[in-house]
């Protein structure tokens, strides 16, 4: 059985505002308001980029929300660490993935025995524009990307999945690669949408767009 499928891309940004920008003049599309993480101290804009390869998949830019205040625990997919921030200085960039699970716990402790730690599941929820949202998410409590964001953050939805609500962007995900020190990852998913990259960068993602296709890549570890 397939435990893992890609649920969602993760690109951090400085602001929501250089994310939105930066949304627009890679892919030629200006993302939607997705909502904010109270418990994170984080919002983000979303939008599909579903595809047959990829069903019931999204882009999400996020960025620390100067109107909440700082979480008592080291926020997600490292926007709390210095010198991804720094690297944030040159644009938005894709930083991690989030995986979808059949059985998260049997996931999260198949990644484990592994030698990859995604770290103790967290309830979690945010508003949206069309209703309230709510998942469950394996976070490691220091934040940091299990091998600098090759191997996914895992997660599963209670009730309605974000797309389920989403216009059509125009924009597909064709291809996911990920660094070597993800390579237990592939054995979750037999079917898997994702391949192992011979070499750096850490994650790198093609996506189709009106302007042709697009390379995202992670920033150097």
């Amino acid at each position: 059985m397939t435990l893992l499928t890609v649920d969602h891309l993760v690109v951090a940004a400085r602001t929501l505002a250089e994310g939105a920008d930066w949304c627009e003049a890679a892919l030629g599309v200006r993302p939607a308001a997705g909502g904010r993480h109270v418990f994170m101290g984080t919002h983000n804009l979303v939008m599909p980029v579903s595809s047959p390869r990829f069903p019931r998949s999204y882009l999400e830019i996020i960025a620390i929300d100067p109107g909440l205040p700082a979480p008592p625990r080291a926020r997600w997919f490292d926007l709390d660490d210095a010198a991804l921030q720094r690297q944030l200085r040159d644009g938005p960039a894709l930083v991690h993935w989030v995986a979808r699970c059949d059985d998260l716990d049997a996931a999260r402790a198949a990644l484990r025995a592994g030698g990859l730690d995604p770290g103790p599941v967290t309830e979690a929820e945010r508003m949206t524009p069309t209703g309230l949202l709510r998942w469950r998410i394996a976070l490691r409590a220091d934040g940091v990307r299990p091998a600098a964001g090759a191997a996914p953050a895992l997660i599963a939805w209670s009730g309605p999945h974000p797309t389920d609500d989403m216009a059509s962007s125009g924009i597909m995900l064709e291809s996911l690669a990920i660094g070597a020190a993800a390579a237990p990852v592939l054995a979750l998913a037999p079917q898997a949408e994702c391949s192992l990259a011979p070499a750096a960068p850490a994650l790198s993602a093609v996506l189709a767009t009106a302007r042709g296709r697009v390379t995202l890549s992670s920033p150097p570890a």
